[in-house]
């Protein structure tokens, strides 16, 4: 089942694994097929370096395994409940990146640093309430936290990010964890300068066209 979403999520966990956005077993993601109605996601507990296709956990967004031995994240219902209520939505990301994490630690927002922060789909990346891992309490925490945009951080915890489908949502996590660094690196020496919400809703709009296809 998802043979082909299981093959990405193995790419896509390597690649994320060794751009330093999470470590040792730390971390989640899933891909989900509208027309099948299942979502593919990772295992709990194994490292990604190890990571193979039969490891990938298939479900339905009821929270029933219907393939796989290994049982899935344990956040499972932070993805699922994602899936059901964002239809623009088909991948997600949870990392324990060191930046995010470190500034989610803090409670605080991640600012307009950057324009880069547009790929959030907004302004600001806010912070969800802590919860505790794994539990539903955090997965609709998560879920109002981040609303209509791409990126929420996890408080005490780590980030997600979301997109339509896997590369997307890879580079909004590469992105938010630069703005981060930035970020914190910036709050080490000084007082950054924040831009403006009006360049930020203006940023917004024109990432929505940013890039190509290539034939």
């Amino acid at each position: 089942m998802l043979e082909n979403e299981k093959r990405e999520l193995i790419i896509y966990a390597k690649k994320i694994y060794d751009a330093g956005l999470t470590r040792g077993t730390g971390g989640n993601f899933s891909i989900y097929n509208r027309s099948e109605k299942l979502m593919a996601i990772t295992p709990s507990g194994i490292p990604y370096t190890n990571m193979i296709e039969k490891d990938i956990v298939i479900m339905d967004l009821h929270g029933r395994v219907l393939e796989g031995d290994l049982k899935p994240s344990s956040e499972y219902m932070m993805h699922t409940l994602v899936y059901k209520n964002r239809e623009d939505v088909n991948a997600m990301i949870h990392m324990h990146s060191r930046f995010c994490t470190a500034l989610s630690t803090l409670r605080i927002s991640l600012p307009a640093i950057d324009y880069l922060i547009a790929y959030s789909g907004g302004k600001e990346v806010k912070v969800a309430d802590y919860a505790s891992f794994g539990s539903i309490e955090l997965a609709e925490n998560a879920l109002k936290t981040l609303g209509n945009q791409n990126a929420v951080l996890l408080a005490n915890h780590g980030i997600n990010c979301v997109a339509y489908n896997m590369m997307k949502a890879f580079e909004i996590a590469d992105e938010m964890e630069f703005c981060a660094e930035l970020y914190m690196r910036a709050k080490a020496v000084g007082e950054p300068v924040i831009l403006s919400d009006n360049e930020m809703k203006f940023m917004v709009e024109k990432f929505k066209e940013y890039g190509q296809k290539r034939d």
